[in-house]
């Protein structure tokens, strides 16, 4: 045996120990977001949770205010949104094991929560959700915003597209370049006027924000905003609803009081909302370059609904009350219309997932187990794959692959991307 034959061997070795090192470092990503992200119900909301960090379940323990999971029993309080939560991350999680990818995922996730309320920490004292997202070094980041905070002015309650520019930039450099800040926001909107026309007052605009050094910056951390989906209740005729606290989930009943009646309407279709939020999200990544892209869940809503596969009309009856589709099409929308049911749950995560890996949804197949432990059917999880698939500019019904070959193009593809990675 030669001595140039043991240090072929040594430097083969070596070369194998690295590329296991490389294979071995998990993808850490992190959901930044809201009852959309984390899935307001069961099935969804508990999925998986043991495999997700959930980054504020030690918040809620230690102070539950203006959230809906207070311990159970506690009078007058909803305990219809308890943790651990997995949500749509615990699907995701779900189907990168099933590709053969290591994702750690984990989730800093708060009810109605907006990008500025997630970054200037507004809750209250105890809830540090910005501290989350500075807690470690994440390879992926995903941005979800209040559901109809990125709507142009007018166009919905909490419409303030003003707001979602300038806190989605405020992530993106906090999470890129980490460097401390002191403003107001009347400084970040570039004047005490447009800062106002944002709903904020004068001594909120003129307040000195103070936002810590992040030491877990990384610029090469990609980061994807996620398009909102329309809601029915912004578009069809009903009456106001109000969370039933005395139910496990906090399904919606007629609110009774002074500030029931009919409910305001902002838009005349799903299909003219889904616009208007395509064009926030998308104009929004064009005009920075640190975001890595856009996550087109909205517009795969509406993809599956003007393709008769999901309902998208009929969502109230004659008095304003809400139905449920007796016709075989899949509901998107949960009991109140602007939550996902576990089918939008479900295409949410597909589309995740074919944004975020680069896989085609379609290759998880019709016996995917995400969908089969959610009690989705094998052809509606292949029809709404599909709807994914499209979405994303993959082919559609492609041939479905073994597991073996849906495992290899997982190692093939995270292969691909440590070599890009290191070019």
């Amino acid at each position: 045996m030669t001595l140039s034959f043991l240090r072929q061997s040594a430097l083969g070795l070596i070369c194998l120990s690295a590329g296991a090192a490389a294979l071995a470092a998990p993808t850490t990503i992190l959901f930044v977001g809201n009852s959309y992200t984390f899935g307001r119900v069961d099935p969804v909301m508990s999925y998986n949770a043991a495999k997700v960090h959930d980054l504020t379940a030690a918040f809620n323990a230690i102070n539950p205010s203006g959230t809906n999971s207070y311990p159970v029993g506690t009078a007058g309080f909803g305990s219809f949104e308890q943790h651990p939560w997995g949500g749509v991350p615990g699907v995701f999680k779900k189907m990168t094991d099933q590709a053969g990818l290591d994702y750690e995922v984990s989730l800093s996730t708060r009810n109605a929560a907006s990008l500025r309320g997630q970054f200037l920490n507004t809750a209250n004292a105890t809830w540090d959700l910005r501290g989350n997202v500075a807690s470690q070094n994440w390879s992926k980041v995903v941005l979800q915003e209040q559901s109809d905070a990125a709507l142009p002015s007018g166009k919905g309650k909490n419409a303030n597209l003003a707001t979602f520019n300038a806190y989605a930039d405020q992530f993106e450099r906090f999470i890129h370049n980490g460097a401390a800040q002191t403003y107001t926001e009347a400084q970040l909107f570039g004047s005490l006027a447009a800062c106002m026309a944002t709903g904020l007052s004068s001594a909120s605009c003129n307040l000195s924000r103070v936002i810590p050094k992040n030491n877990n910056a990384n610029a090469n951390t990609q980061i994807y905003l996620e398009q909102s989906w329309a809601r029915p209740d912004m578009v069809e005729a009903h009456k106001i609803t109000t969370p039933d606290k005395t139910t496990p989930n906090g399904a919606p009943i007629v609110d009774t009081s002074s500030a029931g009646g009919a409910a305001t309407l902002y838009y005349g279709s799903l299909a003219g909302m889904t616009a208007d939020l395509h064009k926030s999200f998308f104009d929004k990544a064009a005009s920075n370059s640190g975001f890595a892209g856009v996550v087109p869940v909205g517009d795969a809503f509406q993809r599956a609904v003007d393709q008769g596969l999901a309902l998208g009309q009929g969502f109230y009856d004659a008095n304003g009350l809400y139905v449920e589709p007796s016709d075989g099409r899949m509901n998107l929308w949960w009991l109140d219309r602007t939550h996902a049911s576990k089918y939008g749950s479900y295409l949410s995560a597909l589309t995740l997932f074919g944004s975020i890996t680069g896989l085609d949804p379609q290759s998880l197949g019709r016996q995917e187990q995400a969908a089969a432990d959610l009690g989705i059917s094998a052809d509606a999880a292949w029809a709404l794959q599909g709807v994914a698939a499209a979405q994303l500019g993959f082919a559609v019904a492609v041939p479905e692959p073994a597991t073996w070959g849906l495992s290899l193009a997982g190692l093939l593809l995270l292969g691909l991307r440590t070599r890009q990675a290191k070019a």
